[in-house]
């Protein structure tokens, strides 16, 4: 009996080409509002790091989260701060810890930049009903944990991938 479908290899090869292109895709778009910031698109994910806390983020929570090195996190942080998107203060709790503020003006500032494409994807959302809906966000969050532990196994070894032919 036909589903109607291609044959599922067909579909999974499709789905794998998209995802690369939305990846591909989200890279230039966070390209584009790093250049109208001033900054590196690492530079980008590190400031929403920071900036999507309970409160203001150590350097060192900073580094642990993002996976880079706490020399990385510092070449950032200084980027950052040239910029005028935070400031670095003194822990009052632990004056062996930096602090990185985030400026107050940034959040609205870097929100304009992606007003248009909330919209965009808000009336994308509106073409799904609610059970699909919840379908495409348990492949997303699955995806995206994929990838985050596939990021972490590259970041932690220091050989060289094997063969994969």
């Amino acid at each position: 009996m036909s589903t109607g479908l291609p044959p599922r290899e067909d579909l999974v090869g499709a789905l794998s080409w998209k995802m690369r292109r939305l990846s591909g895709e989200t890279v230039l778009f966070h390209q584009a509002i790093a250049d109208r910031l001033g900054i590196s698109p690492t530079d980008l994910k590190c400031l929403d790091l920071a900036s999507n806390g309970p409160g203001p983020i150590t350097a060192g929570r900073l580094a642990e989260v993002s996976g880079f090195t706490s020399g990385a996190i510092t070449g950032v942080i200084n980027r950052l701060e040239k910029a005028g998107l935070v400031n670095r203060e003194q822990d009052p709790n632990d004056r062996r810890k930096v602090i990185i503020v985030v400026n107050p003006s940034v959040p609205d500032k870097v929100v304009g930049l992606f007003g248009s494409i909330t919209d965009s994807m808000m009336e994308l959302c509106s073409r799904y009903d609610d059970r699909e809906l919840a379908l495409v966000l348990d492949f997303v969050s699955r995806a995206a944990e994929t990838t985050h532990n596939e990021a972490t196994k590259l970041q932690q070894s220091t050989g060289m991938p094997a063969d994969r032919s």
